[in-house]
């Protein structure tokens, strides 16, 4: 069975029945063409002669040249995922990755933004030209609403209802629900939407619905989206700040304000509540330092 044959497959598959991001297949492409070569250099030359062996030498070979657990963690998924689907469409008998198990990364608790260090931030980006009054409502939404960075280049106009006070997302895999708009958020967008985007939309472009445009009238990209908060956070001196690291700090700013832990879990569109709870070991952190600085016998 020729690998580069099933492994076109496996990606079409992946793209048609499954919906997977153009970026997503682009992965699983790279990652499917690097088990190849091992194989390769190993000596299997067919997909049917791989052997649970073969699978674990791949998780040394990762181990030995320098890859972190995420990222081993990630080729053995998408290895399992697609000798998974050979046996499902009959192309192999068995699943010589069925018994083994994925390395555990380490638990890491989320990097976490000030209270503070974002009001300096946002009253730091006060420009009034068409572009600051973009960058500015795109920070207050991702941080105010608690977007994904793909959530909020992906928004549309009419998802936004200021009357109710809600923006309607579309998250991972499709799955709608709705996140509350705050008040700086709302006043923001409005403020762009009115004044600025008008500057930005060009007659000819595709982009019609989107909320957040670029300089030429098109829908903002993901790259782009990450530059933006990036040197929004160069304003305050935090080096590299990611669009995800403004989600982490919604939530634990909610769980400090008190908010219930299923209310955050809605907001955010985690399917799972254990995903929300390491925001309760952020929170519990917090309690540890207020504790320190605050009680008179706290350190010894």
């Amino acid at each position: 069975m020729a690998f580069e044959s099933v492994r076109a497959e496996y990606l079409a598959y992946l793209r048609v029945e499954r919906g997977a991001s153009p970026l997503t297949v682009s992965a699983y492409e790279s990652d499917l063409a690097d088990y190849a070569r091992f194989l390769d250099h190993r000596g299997v030359t067919e997909l049917s002669s791989v052997s649970r062996s073969d699978i674990v030498g791949y998780e040394t070979h990762l181990l030995e040249q320098g890859y972190a657990v995420t990222s081993i963690d990630r080729h053995l998924s998408v290895v399992k995922g697609f000798h998974r689907f050979l046996v499902r469409e009959g192309r192999l008998e068995s699943n010589p990755t069925s018994t083994v198990k994925l390395p555990k990364p380490p638990s890491r608790l989320p990097d976490v933004v000030s209270i503070d260090m974002i009001a300096s931030m946002l009253d730091l980006m006060d420009g009034t030209d068409a572009i600051s009054l973009r960058n500015r409502a795109l920070l207050e939404v991702l941080y105010g609403c608690g977007l994904r960075v793909s959530e909020a280049v992906g928004l549309d106009i009419d998802r936004i209802d200021f009357d109710e006070g809600f923006v309607r997302i579309v998250g991972k895999g499709g799955k709608e629900r709705v996140a509350p708009l705050s008040g700086c958020a709302a006043a923001a967008l409005s403020d762009y939407l009115e004044r600025a985007r008008p500057q930005l939309a060009k007659p000819a472009a595709p982009s019609a619905s989107a909320v957040f445009l670029n300089a030429r009238g098109s829908r903002l990209s993901r790259q782009s989206a990450h530059k933006i908060v990036s040197d929004a956070g160069m304003l305050v001196g935090i080096g590299n700040l990611h669009p995800h690291t403004l989600r982490h700090s919604f939530a634990t700013h909610m769980l400090e304000g008190g908010a219930d832990l299923r209310v955050i879990q809605e907001i955010l569109g985690h399917a799972d509540i254990s995903t929300t709870q390491i925001y309760t070991h952020v929170n519990r952190s917090h309690i540890r330092e207020e504790y320190l600085a605050a009680h008179p016998r706290a350190r010894a």
